[in-house]
């Protein structure tokens, strides 16, 4: 029978380099553990509408109409891609997830229970990491076009959120402010000691 694989998740503001760090760590840990490194929003039609149409419009749409939008394309994120992925054993690495809407939609107004509620049919992670950055850090760093999610009160509010997760034990903190070398044996040490606890549990 073969061994079910294992879904962690990168979370982080936006600047904060997780995706960077998300893609180096699938390619470091491709050769031994089959890794497979995959994002959201997801590539599917809802995915591609979500970046087209919300992130980069001049004028944000109502939070919840946002919230749906993202648990839709998690569904079939996690149908299409994780899922299939995991029952072939590969150690999947998601460039954000659900905690991304949890704290982007949740810093809106939106009740956390409720944005949980409507992604209930969302795979729980085995393991998810949070960059930790400023936002004033966030906001230094973006050269490039900023989203409609990408203003200094928005990514305050959205910290907030994502270091609530962080106290409870659902986030595992990472310093983001540091070079991406050093950032990047951070969060390889401790996704290593994860899977090594987790292989040791196995046995």
């Amino acid at each position: 029978m073969q061994k079910r694989g294992t879904f962690i998740v990168i979370e982080g503001l936006d600047g904060s380099g997780k995706t960077t760090q998300a893609k180096l760590l699938a390619a470091t840990l491709k050769q031994s553990h089959n890794a497979l490194y995959t994002a959201e929003p997801s590539e599917s039609r809802i995915g591609t509408f979500i970046r087209n149409a919300c992130l980069y419009e001049k004028k944000r749409l109502l939070p919840d109409v946002e919230a749906l939008l993202f648990a839709a394309d998690r569904v079939e994120h996690v149908e299409n891609e994780i899922k299939p992925a995991l029952k072939e054993g590969h150690l999947v690495i998601s460039d954000r997830y659900l905690f991304s809407s949890l704290a982007y939609q949740g810093s809106s107004g939106l009740s956390l229970p409720w944005i949980r509620a409507i992604n209930k049919h969302a795979l729980k992670p085995n393991f998810a990491v949070f960059i930790d950055v400023s936002p004033e850090t966030v906001l230094k760093r973006l050269d490039r076009r900023k989203s409609v999610m990408e203003t200094l009160e928005t990514q305050r509010c959205v910290r907030e959120i994502y270091l609530r997760f962080v106290e409870k034990g659902e986030l595992v903190l990472v310093d983001g402010e540091k070079s991406k070398a050093e950032v990047f044996k951070a969060l390889s040490s401790v996704v290593s000691k994860f899977l090594e606890e987790s292989q040791d549990s196995d046995i």
